[in-house]
């Protein structure tokens, strides 16, 4: 679907207030936090996978709305009519996501992926909806099956008014870029929670050798969950007093619940079925950093390729796909399992202090950071 040119960085949609500078914060890599053995990509960023669009809108508007959406397309054309094989793996269920049964019926997304809060989830949907019957070659479409992911934002964002509008929508879907993803408290991740410091979204990326294929696997994150955080096995949580179960034994405190969305892009040729095993591997980058998958955590990961030799033409009568061998998986596997870290502690590290609705939400601490990784020797500056 043409949206326009890329505009080399996500448009921020905003009201009220702005966001912070996000210079005043800094990537993993710049305290020297670079997870497993495989390089990033040019942006270290899902949108390293050619094709790839990330478009958000971060909503601010007076003292009590933090919240937003942001869209990842897998590719410029109409995805409706030129599908993606897909496919979602669920590490704990305690969440709410458009159009799994579908997905996993069929293997296949036919609309962009949305992020947004837990209760507007259908808002957004059905703003999607609209925007994709808008788009040429639609006019006799009567079924779109949207993929809208969520986490709560509830403790900084008045949920329960449900402020996103259709407006806000399109201009996510319309500000989509291949270019660099802003991170931390934008889009959907404007007003989320993750180890009890602001959290948000965040994206790395890995490149795969050439004897391994050379193929790009990017991940984008939208976190809002608990644990005890854990950078490159150095105990930051502990370190800096803030961890699930710390008061435990006194009342019942922080269990580390909440929900953390994680969506793996490759340009490596997958069906489906190989989708999910490559999905399920985000979870283990996600308990790298100190997640459990709490009882009331929803921790999703949906995985896509854009590789033309896989992709499905809506009205195919037969399909004729090359797509890799169980074999050549494992190089895959390691590149989503270092993405999937790497974003998350992106999302944390450039976050910013958020206030709202009579709470203040600090950013993680980085000189309190750097110091507990000098002290556990776990990085090289």
């Amino acid at each position: 679907m043409q949206l326009g040119a890329p505009i080399g960085i996500a448009i921020l949609t905003m009201t009220a207030v702005s966001t912070p500078l996000q210079a005043q914060r800094a990537r993993a890599r710049d305290l020297g936090v670079k997870p497993g053995v495989f390089a990033p990509g040019k942006l270290n960023a899902i949108t390293d996978v050619a094709g790839v669009r990330v478009g958000q809108t971060t909503i601010v508007e007076g003292d009590s709305v933090r919240t937003g959406v942001t869209a990842i397309l897998p590719h410029s054309g109409n995805l409706f009519t030129d599908r993606v094989p897909a496919a979602l793996h669920v590490g704990n269920g305690f969440g709410k996501i458009t159009g799994v049964t579908q997905l996993r019926e069929l293997g296949e997304l036919e609309t962009p992926l949305l992020l947004t809060c837990t209760l507007c989830v259908w808002k957004t949907a059905d703003a999607m909806v609209g925007w994709m019957l808008e788009q040429p070659g639609m006019g006799n479409v009567k079924s779109i099956n949207p993929v809208v992911a969520e986490t709560n934002d509830g403790t900084l964002n008045d949920i329960r008014s449900r402020p996103i509008r259709p407006e806000h929508v399109r201009a996510a879907l319309a500000s989509a870029s291949s270019g660099p993803v802003a991170e931390g408290s934008v889009g959907a991740g404007t007003g989320t929670i993750a180890f009890g410091w602001k959290g948000g979204i965040g994206t790395s990326s890995r490149v795969l050798p050439g004897g391994l294929g050379g193929y790009t696997v990017g991940v984008l994150v939208q976190t809002n969950f608990g644990g005890i955080l854990q950078v490159l096995g150095a105990p930051v949580g502990k370190e800096l007093g803030q961890y699930a179960f710390k008061r435990e034994a006194e009342s019942p405190g922080e269990r580390g619940d909440g929900s953390c969305v994680m969506v793996i892009a490759t340009d490596a040729p997958l069906s489906d079925r190989n989708l999910e095993r490559l999905a399920a591997r985000a979870i283990m980058g996600l308990a790298r950093t100190g997640s459990s998958a709490a009882n009331g955590s929803g921790d999703y990961a949906i995985a896509f390729s854009t590789n033309e030799k896989v992709r499905r033409a809506f009205n195919a009568t037969r399909l004729t796909t090359e797509e890799l061998a169980n074999e050549q998986m494992s190089g895959l596997f390691e590149a989503a399992v270092e993405a999937t870290e790497e974003a998350i502690y992106n999302s944390l590290f450039q976050a910013t202090t958020t206030t709202a609705n009579g709470r203040t939400i600090e950013a993680i601490p980085l000189d309190k950071v750097r110091a507990v990784l000098d002290k556990y020797n776990v990085v090289r500056r």
